[in-house]
């Protein structure tokens, strides 16, 4: 027993050499209340979601075969139902006029204007789709292309609040004051998103940018039929955003490290406000005397 009893490195002092003292009990609240904030923040980091995000250059989903789900919702005040289609090309040669598969036109300003909801599909290749009037049967002298956009969105849709994204950089985009006979073109800029959440779910997403340009269209037989042009291109780099908790040991080892910290420093403290008061009072006694 007195040869284990060598190696405590943490002797005891007895109750009867130590001396109580109120600035060392203010410096113990004080002490005591300053841990327990750190670790409270400690805990509230430990405990939150951080998402962190990087870029690399990849094809993040391989398994989607080559295909981008796309959402449009766009109205067209002027323009009746009739008249409206859905065109889609690109530089695999697909070339599709009046698309109307998982679409719907729905009437408005009774029945003088429409508005197109659609979903389909391109192919990860530089390509457009445009609204226009091309697969009607009948084309119209005038047909009035202002609109307002209410969606365009590529991908899978992503709710997830701490990530402010260009998903949906189009959604509210107003051309009802441009000119009636004006096309209109959007240039697409596709970047790829994959949002990885804590189990290592991945969901797959495109943001985008955005220009724009306003023009009417002259040809040697003259004016051209106007239309809403979005002209896209995919960005070779795909912004990945991960979902990550401390771990635990961190944890644990800054709170080892906030209450050791803490009760030296403030041991520190305490000695040194200790022994200044001590030599204050010798100082007195050697007036007094």
């Amino acid at each position: 027993n007195s040869f284990s009893v060598e190696f405590d490195i943490y002797r005891k002092v007895p109750k009867d050499l130590t001396q109580p003292t109120y600035t060392g009990a203010f410096i113990s609240i004080l002490c005591c209340v300053f841990i327990l904030f750190l670790f409270l923040s400690e805990l509230t980091g430990f405990i939150a979601t951080e998402i962190v995000n990087e870029l690399y250059v990849d094809d993040p989903d391989k398994d989607s075969g080559g295909k981008i789900d796309v959402s449009l919702n766009i109205s067209l005040p002027n323009l009746h139902c009739d008249l409206v289609g859905l065109d889609i090309q690109d530089e695999m040669g697909r070339h599709e006029v009046g698309h109307i598969d998982n679409s719907m036109k729905i009437p408005l300003n009774q029945g003088d204007g429409c508005r197109f909801e659609g979903e389909f599909t391109i192919n990860k290749v530089p390509g457009n789709f445009h609204v226009s009037t091309h697969s009607a049967t009948a084309q119209p002298q005038n047909p009035d292309m202002t609109h307002t956009i209410h969606k365009l969105a590529f991908g899978e849709k992503l709710q997830v609040h701490k990530v402010q994204g260009a998903f949906n950089a189009l959604g509210g985009a107003d051309k009802l004051s441009s000119n009636p006979l004006a096309s209109h073109d959007y240039i697409l800029k596709i970047v790829p998103t994959v949002y990885e959440d804590l189990s290592g779910k991945q969901r797959f997403s495109y943001q985008y940018t955005v220009a724009n340009k306003e023009y009417v269209a002259y040809s040697h037989t003259g004016r051209i039929i106007p239309a809403i042009w979005f002209r896209y291109d995919l960005s070779p780099i795909t912004v990945k955003y991960t979902e990550r908790r401390q771990p635990l040991y961190r944890f644990i080892t800054t709170i080892c490290a906030i209450v050791g910290g803490t009760f030296t420093v403030a041991g520190i403290i305490d000695s040194c406000i200790f022994t200044a008061s001590e030599a204050w009072k010798k100082i007195q006694i050697g007036k007094m005397s």
